[in-house]
């Protein structure tokens, strides 16, 4: 280094110094939004973004699907947070049931690839 800590080029390694000059013709830092590319692209663009939400018409919910959002809906955060947990104890459970059934299956020889001639 320098004096009063200013960097020089100077104090640099030669293996170690770039002379790549990262400008406006970099493709990797800067994209082309020049006219050789598709005109009005980037104006466009941003009216195609897509919703947040879905369209309700296009769910296709069931009775049953629909009165558990409105249960859901009335939930505090912490009531929310103890239901994903209980689902998460469900999905565990289940997971190991899965596990037990494929060990008795593996044992039982009832998931093997050859078929009897």
């Amino acid at each position: 280094m320098a004096e009063g800590g200013n960097f020089q080029p100077e104090d640099m390694e030669p293996s170690l110094l770039s002379l790549e000059k990262l400008d406006r013709s970099s493709p990797d830092l800067w994209p082309e939004q020049s006219v050789s590319s598709v005109p009005g692209v980037y104006d466009f663009a941003p009216l195609l973004s897509p919703q947040l939400s879905p369209d309700p018409q296009n769910l296709d919910l069931e009775e049953q699907d629909i009165n558990l959002l409105y249960q859901f809906r009335l939930l505090t955060a912490l009531e929310i947070i103890e239901e994903v947990k209980k689902l998460q104890n469900v999905a565990y459970q289940l997971g190991l049931e899965e596990a037990k059934e494929m060990t008795r299956g593996k044992y039982l020889h009832i998931l093997n690839n050859k078929k009897p001639k």
